[in-house]
């Protein structure tokens, strides 16, 4: 079952933005954290940084050794259907980054940008609010500030049980179980309470679920295959290829009420960061001039089938010019996260969550 948006693809312009900084800094490549796909080679990667523009993504914990030699690990593939424009950025127009895939989602990224270890962050929206307004009202920095909007349109989040559970048919039958999450904050564990407000499952003083960290997408299929968790909420079409196969069974959908993915940075006002936005411009109207290079690269290298690639391409609108936040966006989406109990609104700002806005 395709969500339900239907657009044809298409870009969103922004009219203005406050400008960066250009405090001179050395052209050395930044590093940009994203939330991948599923690919198996990626799960339980642990990051570990070698110098202070460089990391390396290993297979097994780095040894101390490892960690004082001054080299650049190889740049790992991305394996997102979203991450489409940044791969084409990299090939045709020289995107001055490294690309690091974060398996556990927005959470693990938001942990990474507050110990230094990437220094651009693009990922869903409410896992960024959340994690920022947490922050707030406190005496903990929260890390990094929003400065773009990657995707303008919803996120189809699918609701997942195990393939033979009989006892999870349905969207009623999770009222009150066990969500499996990635991981505490991110968009995941946030989700769960955006879908527990709609469905009037909110009670003061009262969790709506039994919340199960299991880390990454390939722990939360098992987890729900064997019990450990009812249900969890990952992106449709990330899904879909489990459902296809059996793995996993589909018992309902949620939209994000807010544009789904945003860029943050940990120093925003760091002048590289313009020259990175113009590459991710230049990558997003590559992906929206040749629909059929990105169908097949999609399909052949990223292990989405050519029908879902063609039906995800119908439901996406990246932004044209990806500098710049919507006030109002950011707005909503802290109203939602207050009313799910995700974080004290009273105590939130907007205004100090974003560090470029659009006009």
């Amino acid at each position: 079952m395709p969500p339900k948006p239907h657009f044809v693809p298409s870009v969103i312009k922004t009219t203005s933005h406050r400008s960066l900084s250009t405090t001179s800094r050395r052209l050395e490549a930044l590093r940009i954290g994203y939330v991948p796909g599923t690919s198996s080679n990626l799960q339980s990667r642990n990051i570990t940084t070698l110098t202070p523009n460089r990391i390396l993504i290993t297979s097994k914990p780095a040894s101390s050794t490892l960690s004082n030699r001054s080299f650049t690990a190889n740049t790992p593939k991305p394996t997102e259907h979203f991450s489409t424009p940044l791969y084409f950025a990299h090939r045709y127009h020289s995107l001055p980054t490294t690309l690091h895939p974060f398996p556990s989602g927005t959470g693990a990224m938001i942990t990474s940008l507050r110990a230094n270890e990437i220094d651009i962050g693009i990922g869903l929206t409410e896992g960024w609010v959340a994690g920022l307004g947490k922050t707030q009202g406190s005496n903990n920095k929260g890390g990094y500030k929003i400065v773009g909007t990657y995707v303008e349109s919803p996120l189809c989040w699918a609701l997942s049980t195990g393939a033979k559970r009989i006892d999870v048919k349905s969207m009623n039958d999770i009222k009150g179980g066990k969500i499996g999450v990635s991981r505490i904050g991110s968009g995941s564990y946030v989700m769960g309470f955006v879908l527990a407000d709609q469905r009037g499952w909110l009670r003061v003083g009262e969790k709506p679920f039994e919340v199960v960290v299991l880390d990454d997408f390939k722990r939360l299929r098992d987890g729900v295959n064997s019990g450990i968790a009812d249900f969890f909420m990952w992106e449709h079409f990330t899904s879909k290829r489990y459902y296809d196969s059996g793995e996993i069974r589909r018992i309902g959908e949620i939209y994000t009420p807010w544009s789904s993915w945003k860029i943050v940075a940990r120093e925003p006002e760091d002048d590289r960061i313009e020259e990175v936005m113009e590459k991710i411009n230049k990558g997003v109207k590559h992906f929206m001039e040749n629909p059929e290079e990105a169908v097949r690269y999609i399909s052949t290298e990223l292990d989405y089938s050519e029908e879902d690639a063609r039906e995800w391409m119908k439901t996406v609108r990246f932004a044209e010019d990806v500098r710049g936040v919507d006030t109002a966006v950011i707005d909503k989406t802290i109203e939602i996260l207050g009313k799910a109990g995700v974080l004290d609104a009273g105590l939130v700002n907007s205004e100090d969550m974003i560090a470029i806005k659009r006009e």
